[in-house]
């Protein structure tokens, strides 16, 4: 019986992570799905006043990225009904910030989600695909797109940025594993966790997020958490295929905010 339930657990994880895969074509990251293990992207960042050659060389590689050094607060609202959320820049400085980034640029405000996992067993809601504000793009196409940057016109894709317990600093483009960190993210896919959406590629994470709908820690490791739902997980919980972001604001917080120049 026991050996059955495992096989059970075994095969619904794979299927699970089949459908985070981010199917994408062309340069959007693979249909950014929730979840996608195996993404690398990038080296050590530190943020304190005498940073490891690593985080040197790592600073200076994503300086075209802006960065949320601290904490900052977004109020995600969903038909009509409030998502606070808690965005944590000093164990994910790229990640919050390229988020916080788009919020300020409007990017998320009508924004569908396109993707919700309840079945067999709670997992994710996703969103975060700009091509989802036009009412009349494909539904089958949604999860493929990312932020063009209109300052190049190309998408912009940031690093897979995982902080483990212990470390100076986070590591870059790629998993734990495939670094060889045994130790455990600082971030953890916890219920109410917020975490970027990617293809296959380590680096190819866009404006494409997901919400964990419970804990999922066969995803801790290989996709990068960078803030927690701290109210309104009763609002994630009834978040159906189609509804639309009306709004999110930073309300606390923007003074960590750097902004690329």
């Amino acid at each position: 019986m026991q050996m059955q339930i495992k096989i059970q657990r075994w095969l619904f994880s794979l299927l699970i992570i089949g459908a985070l895969f981010v199917g994408g074509c062309g340069s959007s990251p693979a249909t950014n799905s929730t979840p996608t293990p195996n993404q690398p992207s990038g080296e050590n960042i530190s943020l304190s006043p005498s940073p490891s050659p690593a985080a040197v060389a790592a600073s200076s590689q994503f300086s075209n990225l802006p960065r949320l050094e601290g904490k900052a607060t977004v109020v995600m609202t969903v038909k009509g009904a409030p998502i606070t959320i808690e965005l944590d820049g000093t164990n994910a400085p790229i990640t919050a910030g390229n988020f916080v980034d788009l919020v300020q640029k409007g990017v998320y405000d009508g924004l569908v989600f396109h993707r919700v996992v309840r079945e067999p067993q709670p997992f994710v809601v996703q969103g975060g695909d700009p091509q989802g504000k036009d009412p009349k793009f494909p539904t089958a196409r949604l999860g493929t797109g990312g932020f063009i940057d209109p300052k190049t016109s190309t998408e912009r894709r940031i690093p897979l940025e995982i902080k483990a317990k212990g470390a100076a600093n986070p590591t870059y483009s790629k998993t734990l594993e495939e670094a060889g960190v045994k130790e455990k993210p600082v971030l953890m896919h916890s219920r109410g966790a917020v975490a970027m959406a990617r293809s296959q590629s380590p680096d190819s994470a866009s404006s494409q997020f997901y919400f964990t709908l419970t804990d999922v820690p066969f995803l801790d490791g290989s996709y990068a958490v960078f803030g927690y739902v701290k109210q309104g997980m009763d609002v994630v919980d009834k978040i159906e295929a189609g509804d639309r972001i009306d709004k999110a604001t930073v309300t606390q917080g923007l003074e960590n905010f750097k902004a690329v120049q």
